[in-house]
């Protein structure tokens, strides 16, 4: 069986790493990968990390360029990746722009086609944009729908998806957590945290998604302000290099006591920041994934979200961009114990670490094409 395995983005690295990790070592299996380098820089660092080397590299990463101009690069340059590999399925995760347009051209070419971490859904075709209507266009054309939860197959259900084709797995950037949470601590970090916290709360934060550019993203910045002012708290903020988050946070946020501002973190630091956190405030989709793992409170930066197990769970609370809410919830978590303790203690809704191997046995059973 010829497997190719397609991302561009550095989640979408993280979650595929386990998959393409344990099909390079599964008998019957010719697995090739592919970029598309959607971002470079941050795509790169998890291709180090986890010892990936593409077969194709198709390095589409632009300065400022639109998402038509990125969505004519994907089709003109992915299209002849298929034709000279011709694979029997093609797989891709998430719901990124390389991700729809993936599945359109395996539509295109009869090529089956799996979609890993299938079925998230707002019902909102502009929260997240472009997200939503990517992983719905996805969801359209794939063959195998790999959803890491209950909620996320029953999504698919109600879209028509015969349950046939619809595999419960778990969500594979737990697999991936557990490998690299196991790695030692990048000196970087004990470094980072000895110069800073010394015993005050740190509160991780992550915030970069499109449609918060604009007067969300500095609501964002001025909660942090005021969130500085707390004498217990050591805020630090990894910040996107999109110039949307950029010049925002740089302006409401620099030189603020108590508050660190710093370049993305490859994921291997980021992730043992995140360890330290006692809090965490994010829009990012993966982060509320895995912060569950380690106990710690996600305060939701957005009006919805496609994970909404984490919040039933009460792992996550969606707090909105609105800057005395996000104060406010934040406050709240910090003085009141009870309030803390419900949230960190709440079950993780999103697997095992076994969800490459869920989705390696539902292709191997599959009929070659």
């Amino acid at each position: 069986m010829k497997i190719l395995s397609v991302f561009g983005t550095r989640p979408e690295a993280v979650k595929m790493a386990p998959v393409v990790k344990l099909l390079a070592n599964t008998a019957g299996v010719e697995s090739r990968v592919c970029v598309t380098a959607q971002h470079r820089q941050m795509l790169d660092q998890v291709l180090t990390l986890f010892a990936i080397n593409p077969d194709y590299d198709l390095d589409l990463m632009r300065d400022d360029q639109s998402l038509a101009q990125l969505s004519a690069s994907i089709f003109t340059h992915l299209d002849p990746v298929l034709e000279d590999f011709k694979p029997d399925w093609v797989l891709a995760q998430g719901d990124t722009t390389t991700v729809a347009i993936t599945a359109l051209l395996t539509y295109f070419r009869r090529i089956k086609f799996g979609h890993v971490e299938a079925g998230l859904r707002t019902h909102d075709k502009w929260q997240p944009f472009p997200e939503e209507i990517n992983r719905r266009v996805a969801g359209v054309s794939a063959d195998l729908h790999f959803a890491p939860t209950q909620w996320a197959k029953n999504n698919l259900l109600r879209e028509g998806i015969d349950e046939k084709i619809i595999k419960v797995t778990g969500n594979t950037v737990i697999d991936a957590l557990q490998f690299v949470s196991k790695q030692p601590e990048p000196q970087e970090i004990t470094q980072l945290l000895a110069s800073k916290l010394h015993n005050k709360k740190l509160i991780l934060v992550t915030a970069h998604r499109r449609e918060n550019f604009g007067e969300p993203m500095e609501n964002i910045c001025k909660a942090l302000v005021e969130l500085s002012k707390e004498e217990d708290v050591e805020i630090i903020y990894p910040v996107h290099l999109n110039p949307n988050v950029q010049e925002p946070v740089k302006r409401l946020l620099t030189n603020v006591e108590h508050l660190t501002l710093l370049p993305p973190l490859d994921y291997l630091p980021l992730v043992h920041l995140m360890k330290h956190a006692k809090l965490i405030l994010t829009d990012s989709g993966g982060i509320q994934e895995e912060a569950p793992a380690f106990g710690i409170p996600t305060l939701v930066l957005r009006d919805v979200t496609e994970r909404p197990e984490g919040v039933e769970a009460g792992t996550l609370k969606l707090i909105g961009t609105e800057t005395s809410s996000i104060v406010q919830a934040a406050k709240r978590l910090l003085a009141d114990r009870a309030e803390y303790e419900k949230m960190a203690q709440a079950a993780n809704p999103y697997g095992n670490g076994h969800a490459a191997e869920e989705i390696i046995q539902s292709l191997m059973s599959q009929p070659l094409p």
